[in-house]
């Protein structure tokens, strides 16, 4: 239709709003692709479609292996497999249990109402 515009527009001469009608319009030649040039348009959208849904894919994948991964150094870092161990280094159980030792052991604070201020 760009093409076309400026004979189009000779067949409109209102300033305001142009109006063609379906007459003038049917008589107005448009350029058109060949049907060899129309097959070989289909068949480059078709492969980039088909390119688009294969990435879709393997962005589904790839987010359910972060999912998996997330879930599997969490893992990893719970059983102390993440970096080397000491073996001098006492189990966590072992701190835990000495924590709670030094909690019980130690004086609670006393809780009541704070003094008014004067």
């Amino acid at each position: 239709m760009r093409t076309a515009k400026a004979d189009l527009e000779q067949f409109a001469p209102a300033t305001a709003q142009k109006n063609i009608n379906l007459e003038v319009l049917g008589s107005i030649r448009l350029p058109v692709a060949s049907l060899h040039e129309q097959a070989e348009i289909v068949r480059r959208i078709d492969r980039a479609f088909a390119e688009i849904d294969r990435l879709t894919a393997e962005a589904a994948a790839a987010r359910r292996l972060l999912d998996r991964l997330d879930q599997a150094v969490l893992a990893k870092a719970f059983r102390g497999e993440l970096v080397p161990q000491d073996p001098a280094d006492e189990p966590a159980s072992v701190l835990l249990d000495r924590i709670r030792a030094e909690r019980a052991a130690a004086p609670k604070a006393k809780r009541g109402r704070r003094p008014a201020l004067a």
